[in-house]
């Protein structure tokens, strides 16, 4: 059996990555080549750089910083009960964390990395902590990816028609994520009261005492992560809306908003590797995006954009204080 199993992960990293990853660069390639004015939406990527619209560019540059000083603060806070953290530290720890969970499914191997720099006692707590502020995160991302959803549900519709989805399964979708929404948020305010249930169980008592931190998280700790969340939502939409225009995607503000709420709801939801999310980020972008703009390498090139900035950057910045860091030491 456990030869199986690693046959079977071999086949999965060897051979259905790449391919999957080489079928997603051939899929944009088609979008792109034959898309109108082909030659003017390359000019518009070329200007981002030094065009009278670069400072644009450089606001979203300027938002990466925030964005993660705003992560780095909500870390700071949720590991308030089991370590006192200065926020330097904790922007350490969440860079680390955006290093190791590159290259893996659903960057999952962002937990070991933020526990590089815990406290090696509290390392195991650390990580319910780090998925509670993941969930926090994915709270703003369902609540107005939902609002989203109904607010442009005739745009998204037509969209999604095309590959042969009903109304009424559309409407169906959109409800699900309702529900899905109200249980994420019960879980989030309630896992304290959740756990306490599971913990007699002995068959996952020993590691589930071991992990957990979330019994000593106030409602206070919970609503300020929360709060943050929302912040930090805000900063990758705004970022996301600079991009687009300054790829000269025309979209209203409004329009550009809700539809990008929409998109990150999708990218939620799809399991993922990275190198695999930057092709789906931009293929999910042009079916929502399309019914505004026929500029497929403008949303593709802002897509891209995103992706390297908020997460190739903050990685290679991680992976530099990695190096020579003693794990069973205290920072």
């Amino acid at each position: 059996m456990k030869v199986a199993n690693k046959n079977i992960k071999i086949f999965l990293n060897a051979v259905l990555g790449p391919v999957l990853f080489l079928w997603i660069v051939y899929s944009v390639y088609k979008q792109v080549v034959h898309q109108p004015d082909l030659l003017l939406s390359v000019q518009y990527v070329k200007q981002a750089l030094f065009g009278p619209l670069a400072w644009k560019l450089y606001l979203v540059l300027f938002l990466m910083l925030i964005n993660w000083m705003i992560e780095a603060r909500k870390w700071q806070v949720l590991m308030m009960p089991l370590q006192c953290m200065s926020l330097s530290t904790s922007i350490k720890s969440v860079l680390a964390g955006v290093s190791l969970g590159l290259c893996t499914p659903n960057r999952v191997g962002e937990y070991g990395g933020r526990m590089i720099y815990i406290y090696e006692e509290v390392r195991l707590k650390s990580v319910s902590m780090s998925l509670l502020g993941n969930i926090s995160q994915l709270i703003i991302t369902l609540l107005l990816g939902c609002a989203g959803l109904f607010i442009q549900k005739e745009i998204i519709y037509i969209a999604c028609a095309g590959y042969h989805i009903s109304y009424n399964w559309f409407i169906a979708f959109c409800w699900m994520a309702v529900a899905v929404t109200i249980l994420v948020i019960i879980f989030y305010f309630k896992i304290g009261w959740i756990v306490n249930i599971i913990i007699p169980m002995r068959f996952i008592n020993k590691w589930l005492t071991k992990m957990n931190g979330l019994q000593s998280v106030s409602v206070t700790i919970l609503l300020r992560v929360l709060a943050l969340s929302a912040v930090r939502y805000i900063v990758f939409v705004c970022q996301y809306i600079l991009m687009l225009q300054l790829m000269h995607v025309d979209l209203n503000i409004t329009d550009a908003f809700w539809l990008i709420t929409v998109l990150y709801l999708i990218l939620a939801v799809i399991p993922s590797v990275t190198l695999l999310e930057l092709g789906m980020r931009g293929m999910i972008a042009v079916l929502l995006f399309e019914g505004f703009s026929e500029n497929t390498l403008g949303i593709y090139a802002a897509s891209a954009g995103i992706w390297f900035i908020n997460l190739i950057i903050p990685a290679v910045a991680g992976g530099l204080l990695i190096p020579g860091l003693k794990l069973f030491n205290r920072p």
